[in-house]
Parts: structure tokens; C-alpha cells; sequence
């Protein structure tokens, strides 16, 4: 790790110095090509020189506390430095590890979020709605902008499928935990004799496709339109602006309406087409290279149950980290920071073991 460590650290003094050569000052894309290689290694570079100063404070307190012929005040005094040094330089080991951990390159990317109702009829239904406001308010706690592209509403105020862009910084990074089952346990409103009913809703976080990730072939496309059903005022339901595009050879069906644009939802369908296709395909690929090892956080498959919400309890447990809060009503308000940074941790360290 440390050989890798001293080589960034070369690198970046080498980056350092070209930047500052006004043959490099003049040329525009190289200088910013060079700036950007230095700012990605800034932190590390910062922390690994960080753990050298450390070591070298560590070494002399160690040299003075070891030293007979030392004043002994001295030496109480490097004693009580070690004790403060040694769990600085092990956090200090830890974040730089960490940093060397392979970024997902997918990260930064902005995300289509699909919510569909499960089993468990209106109920179901109804939560899918629940948990839509749950990433809405999240969505807007963390200031990303969330549009919401398609719904298929119950008669009851529930949703039977829901299908929304979030763009933001870092939030496919965030929310890619969340994709999977979600079971909500509480009485139903309708439910006379008290009883409670489990539910489950299936969610998928899927990152938004660059035109150069997918290829799709026109011939492949089915495309047809229709008018809007939804709110947005008179020509949104007089005109066919509403755009649904089938793919062929996988049957993948993607519908859009958010637009009175013909040609935006058709845009907008397409993104989440070739999103959807691209994320089957990684998921195929992670398949495949899983079969031997174990999944640490979870597949983020939607057959995997993540979270169940247990209203009577005001409970909500993330079966993959092992937590319960307690507050079932600051978390369906968008407060689960908690079970994000847990799942983050886990997969870190999941990533440490692997590196």
C-alpha cells in the first residue's frame, strides 16, 4: 500500500511542477487536463504525507520515552504524546485506505428511480405512494432536483408504478442501497378487525445511460403515443404527447408523460430505456463474476427484501446491516441518512477486504 502511496505522492510533486512551466500555462486543454490529475490525488496525497509527519512525531516521542539519561518530565511528556498519536496514525491508516479503495465510476451519476407495488393490493399500493414522498423529501433535503416522469395511480391514493429522474451531486452514490424489496407491517385503514397485513414494494435505482454507454437499434423499437392522463392543465390530455417505446428483443416497455412535449417525452423514454438496459447488463456481468463469492451489502437484486417499515413497532430494520431505528415517522419524512452511511461503511470495508 505505501509503495502505491510514495508513487501518487511522486506524481502529484511531477504535476505540480509541470503546471507551474508556462509552456504547459499556455496550453489550454493540457493545463486543464493536468489540474484535473492533480485535484483527484489532492486528498490522498494530503492525508498519505499527513501519515508521514505522524510517524515521524511517533518516532521521537518513542526515541524520548526510551531515553534513561532523559529528564523524566520529558519523558512523562512523550509518553502522553504516544497515547495521543497512536489512534490519530490508526485513523489516519484506515482514511487512507479507504481512498484507495476504486471508486464506482457510477457515483456521480443522476438516477431514475422506479417504484412498483407489490403484494398486498391497495396496500401496497398506497406505501409505493408513502415511500415516493419518503425519496421526494430526501430528494429536496439534499437540494436534487426530482421529476416525476410517469405514474399508474390506484382509486385509492396509491400508486401502482412510479418512475422518476433525480439529478443531483452524489446521488446515485446515496440512494444505490436502496434498490429492493421494501415490506412495510401495519393495520390498513380498511382493515375492521384490527389485524395486521404485510405489504412489499420493490424499488430500483437505476443510473442514468450517456448515449455512448447503450447502442439501440431503431428496427428494435416499437413506439407508440397516446394522451396524457395525468394533471398539467388542457392540451396535456387533448394531445399525443404521451410516448410509450417498446423494445423488441427484451420486451422492455418504457412510458413517459411528464412533457407536453411529443419530442421531450420521447427523449426522456428513451434515457430511461437505455438506463434500464444498461443496468441489466451490469447486473448480468456482477452475476456472473458473484457466482463464487458472496454478496457483503446485497445484490440490490428486487427480489432481495432490504428494509421492512413496521408502523405499529415505529420501527424500521435494514436486514443487511442489522439496524432498527425507532422513528418510523421522521424516516418515512426522508430521514435515513442513518441506514445510508451504515450500508456505505459496510460496503467500504466489504471493498477494504477485496482490495
Amino acid at each position: 500500500m505505501f509503495k502505491k502511496l510514495e508513487a501518487v505522492a511522486e506524481k502529484y510533486d511531477e504535476l505540480t511542477r509541470l503546471l507551474a512551466d508556462p509552456s504547459v500555462s499556455a496550453d489550454h486543454l493540457k493545463y486543464q487536463k493536468y489540474s484535473k490529475e492533480r485535484s483527484d490525488i489532492e486528498d490522498v496525497v494530503k492525508h498519505y504525507r499527513s501519515y508521514k509527519d505522524l510517524l515521524g512525531q511517533i518516532k521521537e516521542a518513542e526515541e524520548i520515552s526510551q531515553d534513561k539519561s532523559a529528564d523524566p518530565e520529558l519523558r512523562q511528556m512523550a509518553e502522553a504524546e504516544l497515547k495521543e498519536l497512536s489512534p490519530r496514525i490508526q485513523q489516519t491508516e484506515q482514511d487512507l485506505r479507504l481512498m484507495l479503495v476504486p471508486k464506482d465510476p457510477r457515483d456521480d451519476k443522476n438516477i431514475f428511480l422506479e417504484i412498483r407495488a407489490g403484494a398486498g393490493g391497495d396496500e401496497a399500493g398506497l406505501f409505493a405512494a408513502e415511500l415516493f414522498r419518503m425519496y421526494s423529501r430526501y430528494a429536496e433535503k439534499k437540494r436534487w432536483k426530482l421529476t416525476l416522469l410517469d405514474m399508474s395511480t390506484t382509486g385509492v391514493g396509491g400508486a401502482k408504478e412510479i418512475v422518476a429522474q433525480i439529478q443531483g451531486k452524489g446521488v446515485f452514490s446515496r440512494l444505490k442501497y436502496d434498490s429492493g424489496v421494501h415490506r412495510v407491517q401495519r393495520v390498513p385503514a380498511t382493515e375492521s378487525s384490527g389485524r395486521i397485513h404485510t405489504s412489499t414494494v420493490t424499488v430500483a435505482v437505476i443510473p442514468e445511460a450517456e448515449d455512448v454507454d447503450v447502442q439501440i437499434e431503431q428496427k428494435d423499437l416499437r413506439i407508440d403515443t397516446y394522451c396524457s392522463s395525468g394533471p398539467g392543465g388542457q392540451s396535456v390530455n387533448t394531445t399525443y404527447s404521451a410516448v410509450r417505446i417498446t423494445h423488441i428483443p427484451t420486451g422492455e416497455v418504457v412510458a413517459c408523460q411528464d412533457e407536453r412535449s411529443q419530442l421531450k417525452n420521447r427523449n426522456k423514454a428513451m434515457k430511461i430505456l437505455m438506463s434500464r438496459l444498461l443496468e441489466k447488463e451490469r447486473a448480468r456481468l456482477d452475476a456472473e463474476a458473484a457466482k463464487d463469492r458472496k454478496a457483503q451489502v446485497g445484490s440490490g437484486d428486487r427480489s432481495e427484501k432490504i428494509r421492512t417499515y413496521n408502523f405499529p413497532q415505529s420501527r424500521v430494520t435494514d436486514h443487511r446491516v442489522g439496524i432498527s431505528l425507532y422513528k418510523i415517522d421522521a424516516v418515512m419524512d426522508g430521514d435515513i441518512d442513518e441506514f445510508i452511511d451504515a450500508l456505505a461503511a459496510q460496503d467500504n470495508a466489504d471493498r477494504l477486504k477485496n482490495l
